[in-house]
């Protein structure tokens, strides 16, 4: 068997495989902040063995660098991020190329040609602001209560449009896409719903991460953009890119599974060097 570990900072992400079998077991356990050989163990045990079970064990994300070559007599191989976000990117989506975003805690965009992969640029703009900021704006930071706000507010009532602003459309955007941010807040007496600060919130991470990998893909000239990370789980992340790349004439496809991408290019790479 093999199995990989992602050290993300909100998320650890753990895939198992039997080297005579394609399926696998996928598990996930939130970040500690630490990244040490109990916690490569306590990991392992989320899809039930322990470290000796495997003939390799992947590691990549965090400070994935600190631990030992080697846990026992199974060899602990340490797999490049870029690396396992494209290899993995590219496996979910069934694609041979693509640029292959990685939206957890902050965002990466990873040019991805078959096995070849290469950080071409990224954001700090990610999962990690919109819980921070939903701390700060909503009381929480719970990203499935966010999301489940933002589906039912209307993020205009925060947000400037297009229609206030210039009086139209302007180019490919429709005259109700918003034009500023949060802006309607710096005029005196505004207020808004919890929902639709969400909303809002949501729109601004996912217009910030859908416009960055549009123009990042195309300087790359690559046609396809795979987008994988937990934050889109969110149904309300999904909404939002969908929404820019429909603006911009773009593909934009989000695997199944796709949190679990730089975790399974990980294993790939893994199970490859054997």
């Amino acid at each position: 068997m093999f199995a990989a570990i992602d050290f993300g900072l909100t998320n650890i992400d753990i895939v198992a495989r039997n080297s005579d079998s394609d399926a696998c077991r996928f598990a996930t356990t939130p970040g500690a902040g630490i990244v040490d050989v109990s916690q490569l163990e306590r990991a392992i045990a989320c899809v039930g063995h322990r470290p000796e079970a495997f003939a390799r064990i992947g590691v990549t994300g965090g400070q994935h660098r600190k631990l030992p070559d080697r846990i026992g007599n199974t060899p602990i191989v340490k797999v490049d991020e870029v690396t396992a976000i494209g290899l993995g990117g590219l496996r979910l989506a069934a694609k041979e190329q693509a640029l292959v975003v990685s939206a957890g805690s902050g965002t990466a965009m990873v040019a991805a040609r078959n096995s070849v992969a290469q950080h071409v640029t990224g954001s700090a703009v990610g999962g990690g602001t919109l819980q921070g900021l939903g701390k700060l704006l909503l009381g929480t930071s719970d990203a499935q209560e966010i999301d489940a706000l933002a589906e039912r507010g209307n993020s205009n009532v925060p947000d400037l449009t297009l229609v206030e602003a210039t009086g139209g459309a302007l180019g490919r955007l429709p005259a109700d896409a918003n034009a500023v941010n949060f802006g309607r807040f710096a005029r005196p007496g505004t207020s808004a719903t919890r929902e639709d600060i969400a909303a809002a919130l949501v729109v601004m991470v996912g217009q910030v991460i859908a416009v960055i990998a549009i123009n990042a893909a195309r300087a790359e000239q690559l046609a396809d953009i795979v987008v994988v990370g937990h934050l889109v789980d969110l149904p309300s992340v999904r909404k939002v890119l969908h929404t820019v790349a429909g603006y911009y004439g773009a593909s934009i496809a989000i695997p199944p599974q796709p949190g679990f991408a730089t975790a399974l290019g990980a294993l790939i790479k893994t199970a490859a060097d054997v």
